[in-house]
C-alpha cells in the first residue's frame, strides 16, 4: 500500500486555507461580543459622551441663543473660580462630601459587622436596612423634610419636646442645615457601603479569628490586626466611590434645602444648576461643570494610587 504524497501546493493550499479558517474564528469572537455591546455602546455615545464633549465646548463660549455662540476662551473658568458664591459652594461641598463619606463608611462598617452571618432573620434585616439605597432621593428626601418638620408636630421635634427642648429649625437655620442634609446623606449610602463590606468579610479567613480568640486578644486588636488588614480591597473600593459621590452631591441638597437658606446648604452642583437653568448662563455652568469633572478625576486617580500602594505594602 502506497502512502499518499502531499505536493508543495497542495501544502501551501492547505496552509492558507487554514489560516483564511482561523482568520473566520477569530473574526467571529471579535465581532460577537461587540455586536452586544453596540446598543449600550450608542446609548452612551448619545445620552453621556456627547453631551459631555458638548459641554466642554460650550465651556469656551459665550452662549447666546438666537443670537450665536461668541468664543471668550478662558473667561467663563476664571468667573467661576472668582465668583465668590462658588468659593462658598467649594466650602460647603468639602464639609458635606467630606463628613457624608467618613459617616456613611463607618455606619456601613458597624452594620456589616452586626449583621454579618448566614441566618435568615439576618437576611432578612440586611434587605431592610438596604432599602434606603435603592429607594428614589427625591423620596428619601421628601420623608426627610417631614421627619424635620420645624414645629413640634414633627417627628423628631416630637423627641425633643419629650426630652424637653424647644422645636429646632433643621432646615431653616442656616448653621445646622448642611448637617441636617448630611444626616440624610449618611443615611442613604451607609446600607450601600455595608453591602460591600460585608462582600470583604465573606472572604476572611475565620481560622485568623480562632487564632486570635487562643491568643486572649482583644476586640480592638481582632478588628485592626485581622478584620481592617483582610478587607482592605474592599475599603479601598467604598472609599473610591465615596470620593466620587461626595464631590458630586446634588440630590440630596436640591431636594431638601435647594441650597438654602441663605445659600447656607449651596453646594458645586447646585451653583451651577442655578446658573445654567435659573439665570440662563449655560457658557458658565459648563465650565463649573468642566471643573468639577476634572478635580473629580484628579481625586478618583489619586484615591486609586494610595489604595493600590497599600495593597502592595
Amino acid at each position: 500500500m502506497t502512502a499518499p504524497v502531499t505536493t508543495p501546493a497542495a501544502r501551501r493550499a492547505s496552509g492558507v486555507f487554514s489560516v483564511f479558517s482561523a482568520f473566520n474564528v477569530f473574526s467571529k469572537k471579535a465581532v460577537v461580543p461587540w455586536l452586544f455591546l453596540a446598543p449600550g455602546l450608542l446609548l452612551a455615545l448619545v445620552f453621556k459622551f456627547w453631551p459631555m464633549a458638548k459641554g466642554i465646548w460650550l465651556s469656551f463660549f459665550d452662549v447666546r441663543p438666537f443670537l450665536g455662540d461668541q468664543w471668550i476662551g478662558l473667561d467663563n473658568y476664571t468667573r467661576v473660580l472668582t465668583d465668590h458664591r462658588f468659593q462658598d459652594a467649594i466650602g460647603h461641598t468639602l464639609i458635606l462630601g467630606l463628613g457624608q463619606s467618613l459617616g456613611a463608611i463607618l455606619l456601613g462598617f458597624v452594620l456589616a459587622l452586626l449583621l454579618e452571618g448566614q441566618a435568615r432573620s439576618l437576611k432578612i434585616i440586611r434587605t431592610a436596612v438596604f432599602l434606603p439605597a435603592v429607594t428614589a432621593t427625591a423620596v428619601v428626601g421628601e420623608l426627610w423634610r417631614l421627619m424635620y418638620y420645624p414645629t413640634s408636630d414633627g417627628l423628631l421635634n416630637s423627641g425633643l419636646h419629650l426630652l424637653g427642648f424647644g422645636p429646632v429649625q433643621f432646615l431653616d437655620n442656616p448653621g445646622i442645615a448642611l448637617y441636617s442634609t448630611m444626616a440624610m446623606g449618611i443615611w442613604i449610602w451607609a446600607p450601600y457601603n455595608m453591602v460591600i463590606i460585608l462582600a470583604g468579610l465573606a472572604g476572611v479567613d475565620r481560622t485568623l479569628y480562632e487564632a486570635a480568640a487562643m491568643d486572649g486578644v482583644s476586640l480592638w486588636q481582632r478588628l485592626r490586626y485581622v478584620t481592617l488588614p483582610a478587607i482592605r480591597p474592599a475599603l479601598g473600593i467604598v472609599l473610591t466611590l465615596a470620593a466620587i459621590r461626595g464631590l458630586r452631591v446634588f440630590t440630596e441638597v436640591y431636594v431638601l434645602t435647594g441650597g438654602g437658606p441663605a445659600g447656607s446648604t449651596e453646594v458645586w452642583m447646585t451653583r451651577a444648576y442655578t446658573l445654567g437653568f435659573t439665570r440662563n448662563d449655560i457658557g458658565g455652568a459648563s465650565a463649573a461643570s468642566v471643573v468639577l469633572l476634572c478635580v473629580t478625576l484628579l481625586l478618583t486617580v489619586t484615591v486609586n494610587y494610595f489604595r493600590k500602594r497599600g495593597d502592595v505594602r
